[in-house]
């Protein structure tokens, strides 16, 4: 024998002993002039998670992929042709089962002869010991017999060896884990690692994506013999995971033996020389998989619609979930609409109904529909409300686009506008950068635009509510550049500066509020450098509570409590207490171990006798959400209300939102009542006023009087209706994903959620009754429609389901005066709340087609929470009375 043979054969089996003793395979390869052939088999199944639904959809298809080795080269390189033959396919009919489990056999689905073409033309792939290298195919094939062909060459991608590894396959790019035993190779991909080709979109509050996905390969004799891979995923909208889409998909791909003698290897220097021979058109493709777009065949028209416009005119109680269900049927048709359609649609609505397709085409976000508002909106002749429903739609887009901000910039640049609309569209301005930058878009020059100028009209602005106006925009847009600006604001400015620049601060998550940002607020609250009014001390105090705070901060703010006014320390104090009850405060560890000090922890340090008061509590608690309600009441020495803080908060999934947070302040009372201001401190003017923050977005603040004179013209000649805070309708939910199945099907994850709401407050004031009376009333519904789509060569599915609520809370708060102590009533309560539930499966393979529908419905009863027991006593003792 050749003693260089000799050395390679010795070579070679320390090799295989080596591997073998590591557990791992001998290199895979595929022999010349051989045919192999596999049967393949898949089956896919769709089902509602929730019941009662009908059944789902199921799918099973099965086909031989026939397999040979056409060029190889010195390294191990090698040129397969795979081939897809004889594919048949069935599902199951519209009938459901029996109660014993048996129903109708499989439908057989018709195969049109184009997609049997197309289904059986080869397509290579350059494979090197189970890592497919390249793939090659006809780029004019249909997206899905190609998804198809890219799911069954995914299953000739393993290693021979034990790791982890970044692979590329139908699912993108993604992390996967080889363990060895025997013959066995067990591949674990992480789905949610996977990197692919940017496709749909997504909002805060979208869908939630649970999924597995393994595969078993069985290899002999350097031969791979069988796969067996199964996946699964769970789908459903992050508020309701009850309505969520279950997905199961199985491959299995078998060895038919024995392998069969097949065409001959071809010749070629290298692989392409090697391709080039080959008949047909082979460009190299992605592994990955296509992003496929459903036609829909039964969406509404906008054109269609107008032709029957003045007999379908949409009923504009925003508060009645038909309404909201109008809302998102509107913002399909725009979706698809022509400008030139949409500009008709605007011109022709009736003055009651134009500020509902405003909020639609703003929703729609198409280049059509913003197109058509730019064209439409005439920033110098429109009445403000409809400019200011159009400002307010786009700052509460769930998902901004740079376009959107850039219409907004173009319509408020150089002109001169009306205040309530410039502050408007200052707050809007702040609230897109933000969401822009969240999607990390902040380097679009629209952006850069936005920021250039509020921080321009921030420097610029003299009057002392103008400056208010871009701080709170800075609180909407949270750039981490801008915070040495709100700090400069907040530590140097008068009261109301003050108050506006630690508001937006507030904003920020606890990461961007660092060691600097904690010093300027000890430096407020502890008034290092001048006097500060207690209400901006208060909030300095709470960014120091709510962020990480250390507990020589937590207990200089105790101690500092007993050097306060009552009320001012009464308030402090129950903060502090809250953070000790609520699970997610992020100061209860530290709350919980400086009150093991009894020097702190004790009756007399305590025990203040203010009003004051502040708790929260939950409201609703699910599997995916839970809704807070929190109440602040800040009371002067002399028993007036200085501020009032109603916050409804909802916590899912590690996300907080400020679903509505509405402020109502009074200030320069005290001088009415008598009492004296403290040295040092400026006597505020007399004012009330109300602030919201509604789905994290500062709105404009509203004055309800501003000055003495002012005061006593809206006592004496108020109409006795409440003041308008929000109305109008919005897209809460906006979520377009598509999950690629390693079998090449697809299914397409559609999320919409429409919000109609009415928000009003009011607040009365009785001098004669010496009766301070507030009411808050929102009245909203909730329309969510989500929906999963199988898209395959041969059978198109859909599961939806459609949620709608409709509810009704109402806040009320009486305060009297001519007692003493003041005593105080607060009612919390809930109407009772109607909702349904409908789920739909529709099929259509071939002719046939089929759709099925369950449902259910419901009310809640209404209820009136019990806030606290005095709160309770109180309100018995003042009800009485006034009956």
């Amino acid at each position: 024998m050749n003693p260089q043979a000799v050395s390679e054969y010795i070579c070679l089996l320390c090799f295989s002993l080596v591997s073998t003793a590591k557990g791992d395979l001998q290199p895979l390869s595929f022999q010349p002039g051989t045919l192999y052939q596999y049967r393949y088999t898949l089956d896919v199944q769709l089902d509602h998670a929730s019941t009662p639904s009908p059944q789902g959809a199921w799918l099973r298809a099965e086909a031989l992929v026939q397999l040979h080795r056409l060029w190889r080269d010195r390294g191990g390189e090698e040129l397969l042709q795979v081939q897809i033959r004889d594919l048949k396919a069935q599902h199951e009919p519209e009938e459901e089962r029996n109660q014993d489990g048996a129903g109708r056999p499989p439908a057989e689905i018709a195969l049109s002869q184009e997609a049997r073409t197309e289904l059986q033309q080869p397509v290579f792939i350059s494979w090197s010991s189970g890592k497919v290298k390249a793939f090659y195919g006809d780029e004019a094939e249909s997206i899905l017999i190609s998804n198809l062909k890219r799911g069954v060459i995914s299953l000739l991608q393993l290693q021979p060896h034990a790791g982890t590894a970044v692979e590329e396959d139908i699912s993108g790019s993604c992390q996967v884990t080889y363990t060895m035993s025997n013959h066995s190779v067990t591949k674990t991909k992480d789905l949610l690692s996977c990197a692919k080709p940017k496709s749909g979109f997504t909002s805060t509050f979208g869908v939630e994506w649970q999924s597995t996905s393994k595969s078993q390969y069985m290899v002999k004799d350097n031969l791979l013999q069988s796969v067996l891979a199964e996946e699964s995923h769970v789908v459903s909208p992050a508020l309701r995971s009850t309505t969520g889409i279950k997905i199961s998909s199985r491959q299995q791909l078998q060895l038919v033996s024995p392998p069969m003698p097949g065409p001959a290897e071809v010749a070629g220097r290298s692989l392409e020389d090697a391709l080039a021979g080959m008949e047909g058109q082979h460009q190299p493709l992605g592994m990955a998989s296509l992003p496929f777009r459903r036609v829909c065949t039964h969406c509404p028209s906008l054109r269609a619609y107008l032709k029957v416009f003045d007999s379908q005119r949409v009923k504009m109680d925003t508060s009645k979930v038909a309404t909201t269900w109008q809302f998102q049927r509107f913002i399909q048709m725009l979706r698809s609409a022509k400008k030139r359609d949409v500009l008709q649609l605007l011109r022709r609505a009736p003055e009651e109904m134009l500020p509902f397709v405003v909020e639609a085409a703003v929703a729609a976000q198409s280049v059509a529909s913003l197109a058509a508002l730019s064209d439409f909106l005439d920033f110098g002749k429109e009445p403000k409300s409809l400019l200011e429903k159009f400002l307010y739609a786009a700052a509460f887009s769930p998902r901004p686009s740079g376009e959107l901000l850039r219409l907004v910039l173009d319509k408020l640049d150089g002109k001169q506008l009306a205040p309530e609309v410039q502050e408007t569209g200052i707050v809007a301005m702040g609230s897109l950068i933000g969401k822009l930058c969240q999607q990390k878009l902040c380097g679009l020059q629209e952006v850069e635009r936005g920021v250039e100028t509020i921080l321009r009209g921030l420097r610029g602005a003299e009057e002392e509510s103008e400056v208010v106006i871009y701080l709170l925009a800075l609180g909407n847009a949270v750039l981490p550049e801008t915070i040495p600006s709100l700090l400069d604001h907040a530590e140097e400015g008068p009261a109301p500066i003050t108050a506006a620049a630690i508001s937006a601060l507030r904003r920020f998550p606890a990461r961007h509020i660092s060691g600097k940002v904690k010093q300027a607020m000890r430096r407020i609250f502890h008034e290092k450098k001048k006097s500060y009014e207690k209400t901006c001390r208060l909030a300095a105090a709470e960014i120091l509570l709510d962020n990480e705070p250390s507990p020589m901060d937590v207990i200089n703010i105790l101690l500092a409590a007993n050097e306060l006014e009552t009320e001012t320390a009464t308030f402090l104090l129950l903060k502090v207490q809250n953070s000790l009850r609520a699970d997610h405060h992020p100061a209860r560890k530290v709350m919980k171990d400086i009150m093991r000090d009894p020097r702190i922890n004790n009756y007399n340090f305590f025990s203040k006798a203010g009003i004051s008061s502040s708790f929260s509590g939950p409201l609703t608690v699910t599997q995916d959400l839970l809704s807070t309600f929190g109440l602040d009441l800040l009371f002067l020495e002399g028993g007036f209300l200085r501020k009032s803080v109603s916050d409804f908060s909802l916590f899912s999934h590690g996300r907080r939102l400020h679903a509505a947070q509405v402020t109502i302040e009074a200030q320069g009372m005290e001088s009415m009542l008598g009492e004296n201001v403290l040295e040092g401190q400026e006597e505020p003017e007399l004012m009330a006023g109300m602030s919201t923050i509604f789905f994290d977005v500062q709105l404009r603040p509203i004055v309800f009087f501003h000055g003495y004179t002012d005061l006593m013209a809206k006592v004496l000649l108020s109409s006795g209706e409440p003041t308008s805070v929000v109305k109008g309708n919005l897209l809460l939910m906006d979520n377009h994903q598509v999950i690629p199945l390693q079998s090449g099907l697809q299914v397409a994850i559609k999320l919409q959620g429409g919000l109609g709401l009415d928000i009003s407050a009011d607040m009365d004031v009785s001098i004669w009754e010496q009766e301070l009376k507030t009411s808050i009333n929102t009245r909203g519904s909730l329309a969510i429609d989500f929906q999963a789509e199988l898209d395959a060569p041969f059978l198109q599915a859909t599961l939806r389901s459609q949620t709608e609520v409709e509810t009704s809370i109402q806040f009320d708060t009486i305060l009297r005066f001519s007692s003493s102590p003041v005593l105080m009533c607060l009612q919390l309560r809930e109407e009772q709340v109607p909702y349904r539930e409908i789920f739909t499966v529709s099929k259509s393979a071939g002719s046939q087609s089929s759709t099925a529908r369950k449902g259910r419905q419901g009310t809640v009863p209404g209820r009136e929470f019990a806030l606290h027991q005095a709160n309770s006593k109180v309100c018995n003792l003042l009800l009485m009375a006034e009956e």
